[in-house]
């Protein structure tokens, strides 16, 4: 899995790092995403998943590898 994030349509809400803290947080400026783990391990596959799914922007795109 590759975790990739577009910061220029990032929404800055949140949900990301609220689904997956070790793989996204925020700027503390504007709260723009940040990935923080772009091969995060499995067992967080489906958090990160779910952190996509939630994402308002669709700033956050996954690659099954």
């Amino acid at each position: 899995m590759k975790v990739t994030a577009d910061q220029d349509i990032c929404a800055s809400s949140g949900q990301c790092v609220g689904f997956a803290p070790r793989v996204f947080d925020q700027r503390d400026e504007d709260g723009v995403v940040v990935v923080l783990d772009e091969n995060p391990p499995a067992e967080l596959a489906e958090a990160v998943r779910e952190a996509a799914r939630s994402c308002p922007s669709g700033a956050i795109k996954i690659v099954e590898e």
